[in-house]
Formats: structure tokens, sequence, C-alpha cells
């Protein structure tokens, strides 16, 4: 087993969530302390508070991966005696990083909303709302024949020709290449000033606009000429689409009050507010981590009998009352399922790659309210 520094840790857990699935302007990624050590523990919370920091210290963890970024809104200032700032004097004392993975982690399949979807034992689940595609494009390179093959197999290694659930996808077709090399030209085929004929294939592939530059590379450092002749194109296809919150099924229809009940059961949630006609038949449910309240209207044109969702607005309980959504308000404390759901998917991965680091659910509940 390895023992991996931070960098390694942080880059295996965004190989499932990455940042790029966060919606703009979100407070993600590393916000206290350095990378540049190595971690055996990482303690995983909803929130990081003085006592989430001390189990830290506790647990001789080295990293806290936090839902809730600590670090919200840009800081004026950084003072000891304030709530942030005691947070960030007892991490930097303890040498303890904080990297905060916030709706890129409601985003990634099998975070907090696939694990809220499954909690409440959802079926035939799929987004919500889409928030993240890649844009497909498309190279045809043209490549002698004798050469085709190599540069193929290197194109493919790269990320070309990755559809779906195959890879190594090409189309080639065989013509003849006609060229002069000029004076100053070094061909590797053909003589200066004469013009040439060369039996070449013209190889398509497709790939995902974020390889791009790597396909490049990859094409020119394997292809025998010194110009290369291709075409590039940007398509409209989509691919790698996903999305916030989740909608699905239940297994029997059943009243709104009685899903109520059972959500509290489910979600382990000491009491839920509700919208709606407590007899009114509930089959299609929507789900969202955290605060779901601009997201009524999609729930509705989705076709859910009702969203579930936390911190819901006086006036957007009207609203949704207005539409005949019903909605169940379990608390945004709900969001606390990713404390166990990521350390369980993180320990699995951390021992597929042989990293001696252990991924801990803290079990300080951050949970603000009570009920009287």
């Amino acid at each position: 087993m390895k023992t991996a520094n931070g960098h390694e840790i942080i880059q295996l857990f965004e190989s499932w969530s990455p940042k790029t699935f966060a919606l703009e302007g979100d407070p993600i990624g590393l916000q206290i302390g350095q990378l540049n050590r190595q971690v055996q523990h990482v303690l995983v919370t909803l929130d990081v508070t003085l006592e989430v920091v001390q189990e830290a210290i506790d647990q001789n963890c080295q990293l806290i991966l936090a839902h809730h970024p600590p670090i919200y809104r840009p800081l004026k200032n950084l003072r000891t005696d304030t709530p942030t700032g005691k947070i960030v004097e007892l991490c930097m004392k303890h040498d303890i990083a904080v990297y905060a993975a916030h709706t890129n982690l409601d985003v990634a399949p099998g975070g907090v909303n696939d694990l809220l979807a499954e909690a409440l034992e959802l079926q035939k689940i799929s987004m919500l709302d889409e928030t993240y595609s890649e844009s497909m494009m498309k190279l045809a390179v043209f490549v002698p024949h004798s050469h085709a093959q190599i540069l193929r197999e290197q194109l493919a290694l790269v990320g070309a020709g990755k559809i779906g659930n195959y890879d190594s996808c090409s189309f080639s077709s065989l013509g003849t290449g006609r060229f002069q090399p000029l004076d100053g030209s070094n061909p590797v085929i053909g003589k200066i000033n004469y013009l040439e004929e060369v039996q070449e294939e013209k190889i398509e592939v497709v790939f995902v606009s974020t390889k791009k530059s790597k396909i490049l590379k990859a094409m020119y450092e394997y292809h025998p000429y010194e110009e290369v002749a291709f075409d590039l194109w940007t398509l409209e296809s989509k691919t790698s689409q996903q999305g916030i919150g989740r909608i699905g099924m239940l297994e029997q229809p059943m009243a709104l009050d009685d899903f109520a009940s059972k959500l509290k059961e489910q979600l382990h949630v000491p009491f839920v507010r509700i919208v709606g006609d407590a007899s009114k038949i509930i089959r299609r449910v929507a789900v969202l981590g955290g605060d779901g309240n601009k997201y009524i209207q999609t729930a509705k044109r989705a076709g859910a009998d009702v969203l579930v969702t936390g911190d819901l607005y006086f006036h957007v309980a009207q609203e949704a009352q207005t539409l005949g959504l019903s909605v169940v308000d379990p608390g945004h404390h709900v969001e606390s399922i990713m404390k166990s759901g990521v350390s369980v998917k993180m320990n699995k991965m951390c021992q597929e790659n042989k990293y001696n680091c252990r991924f801990i659910p803290s079990s300080i509940s951050t949970e603000p309210f009570r009920v009287k």
C-alpha cells in the first residue's frame, strides 16, 4: 500500500466528482492549508465547525473533506477572534487541510442527490435538471497508409474515439494524397520541387472537447509529416450530461402524509414541513438536497407529484401550492447522508488504487435546529 499525498487523494476524489460539475460561482476546492503532505486519514463532514476540527485532530486526520465550504464568501480579513478565523487558526496549527466539494458533489453520479434518491428507494432514477455537458469534436487527419495504425492507436490512448461504452472508435477511407515539397522543407516522403503522390488514409475520430489539446499533441507527435493535413469540427452533439437533483418513481403509490412519515424514517430526521393535500397520491418524486427553492417550476415540468428539498421559503411554498406541486422539507441537514456515502465510495477507490488512506465519516451533528 502506498501513502499518498493530498494532491493524489484529491485527484482521486475529483476523478469521481470533478470541479467542472460545480455550478458557476460555487467556492469549491482547497480552502485551508496545503495538499503537499502525506494523508492517511480524511474526515468527511457536512460542515466545518470547531467541534469538527477537534474531531479531525483526535482522529489524526490530515485532511477534512467538507460538503459546505467553510469560506463561502470572500473574507475582508482573517481575525482569529471570529468564528471563521478560529477554525482557520486551529486547522493551521495542526496542519489540517480543508477541501470543499459542494455542488459538484450534488451533481456527481453517486453523490448527494443519488444518495438521497436511493435512501427514498426511488426507482427509474434520472436527473432533475441538466447543468453540465461536454461538447463533442471531430478530427479528420490524412496520414500515409503505412503509419495509419500507429496513429490510430496513439489517438485512442489519449481519448479519441470514446463513444459511450465503446473505445477506440474510428473510421478510415483510402485515397491519394498529393503534395510538392518546396525549398526549405524536410520531407519524409518525396523530393524537393517534385510533385509526389502517396497512398494515404483518412482517419476520422470523435472526442470530447476537453481532450482537444491532448488529441492534437498526439497527432503531431506520431504523424510522420512535418506539415500535418487535418480538419477539426465542433459538433452539435453533447455527451457526459450531468445534472442537479434526481427524479424517480415510488415502488407503490401512497398518500402525501404517509410518504412524509416514511421519509422521516428513511432520512432519519425528527420532523418535516409539508405543502399539499394530505391525501394526495404520490407516485413521482423529485429530490434535491440543500436549498431547492429555485427548482419548484423545474420539478413541476418534470412531472413530479412532490419535491423533497430543504430551506423552503414561505412564498415559494405558496407558489408550489398554486402549481399543484406538493413539497416535503426535511431540512438542509439531511445532506449529512454524504458523510457515510462519500466515505464508503472513497475507501473503495483508495483500496483499488492501493492507497494507504482511510476516509472517516464525522460523528458530529451540525444540525443547528431542535424540535420542542
